[in-house]
């Protein structure tokens, strides 16, 4: 694995045109959520608080990408699965292949009950089952970033949608959680984190996890 700290633009640049088979991507979707987090201390952990707290530092998606992180992406890829592509509909074609992330979620609360991705596959609109939905989850997971998918769903579209030898490319590391996928599947994996303290929450977390497979 290649995980680097610095700009997916500077990332991007430095390679050739689909040099990558598949990008999984899931950039800030610039609704104007706003998080406070807490990376402090040997066990990262993600707190929800009011975003007036001056005790974390403030996580929020309102700068999504440009126009131009679009044309590179899929430049360097053959491929794409791009998270949130309904905020992003004028930076893509229309697809019929998209993938709904079905969180499991009560009509009543606050988060959405989905999550939707854009991918470049000529195929039929599929869906994944997973329970995510707000502190509730299938399987007890700390998380150390707001947005945090879980790694049972990288490894879904990895055996989905990927084929064996693929290079992935992630722009937009943040929790690792694909990181983890590629591991335990063994994909090789280029990404980069812009933030360095989610980065180093993110490599932590993947050492973790490695080191504790290792074990066993």
């Amino acid at each position: 694995m290649n995980i680097t700290n610095e700009d997916n633009m500077k990332l991007m640049a430095r390679y050739k045109d689909n040099h990558f088979d598949l990008a999984i991507v899931d950039p800030p979707y610039g609704i104007n959520e706003k998080w406070q987090r807490n990376l402090t201390g040997d066990r990262p952990t993600e707190k929800w608080k009011n975003p007036k707290s001056q005790q974390y530092k403030t996580f929020d998606d309102s700068n999504p990408p440009n126009k131009e992180y679009f044309k590179e992406l899929q430049r360097l890829s053959k491929n794409q699965i791009i998270w949130g592509g309904n905020y992003f509909t004028e930076h893509l074609k229309p697809s019929k292949g998209w993938v709904v992330w079905n969180k499991k979620a009560d009509i009543k609360e606050h988060l959405s009950m989905a999550e939707l991705a854009w991918t470049s596959f000529d195929k039929k609109c599929n869906m994944y089952d997973h329970l995510w939905a707000g502190f509730k989850k299938k399987y007890k997971v700390d998380r150390i970033h707001p947005t945090e998918k879980p790694v049972e769903l990288y490894e879904w579209l990895l055996m989905n949608y990927a084929k064996e030898g693929d290079k992935i490319l992630d722009t937009h590391l943040g929790s690792g959680s694909i990181a983890i996928a590629c591991h335990n599947l063994k994909y090789d994996l280029t990404a980069c984190e812009l933030d360095t303290e989610y980065y180093d929450a993110a490599m932590l977390r993947l050492k973790q996890h490695q080191k504790q497979i290792r074990l066993f």
